[in-house]
């Protein structure tokens, strides 16, 4: 069979189909079933992966909070009060008792506070109840207690 070119196609006869220019129906279908079946297996390993991210967000705020917490004391001998609470970390507390050796810059990167990733001021007690202080998130529920991602965050607990 002799191969004759036809404007960049060949005719049925030469070979090439020059009617077919994309996909049918049919195939784009099985592409879609077979997408809907992998979908099936592969979507629920990464349900839940928000929650679990927000939750390793919040035990690394509550760290990077305590180092701050730590340095504070270091230059002033005591860690802020509840009624102080976090901001004394970013903004130099004018109730007792009074940092003498405030960072002029303050203790937190970005001089800001951070929320917990459900939008959420942390809970900050000092004395804490477990230790020198307590930094708590209530999770996603905001409110105490909770299993799965409404479990509390709280700095005692964090190894």
């Amino acid at each position: 069979m002799k191969l004759q070119k036809n404007d960049g196609f060949m005719n049925r006869s030469s070979g090439w189909l020059a009617n077919e220019k994309g996909f049918s129906f049919l195939e784009l279908m099985v592409v879609v079933v077979i997408l809907g079946i992998l979908a099936t297996y592969v979507a629920p390993r990464f349900m839940g992966r928000a929650d679990d991210a927000k939750a390793v967000k919040a035990k690394v705020d509550i760290v990077s909070i305590e180092t701050a917490l730590k340095l504070y004391k270091l230059d002033n001998g005591v860690y802020p009060t509840t009624d102080q609470g976090i901001a004394a970390l970013v903004e130099e507390p004018n109730t007792e008792p009074v940092p003498m050796n405030w960072k002029e810059k303050g203790y937190l990167e970005k001089a800001r506070v951070p929320k917990d990733p459900w939008g959420r001021e942390y809970l900050y007690l000092s004395p804490g109840i477990h230790d020198d202080y307590d930094i708590i998130s209530y999770g996603a529920d905001g409110v105490p207690g909770g299993e799965g991602k409404d479990k509390d965050i709280n700095s005692w607990e964090l190894e």
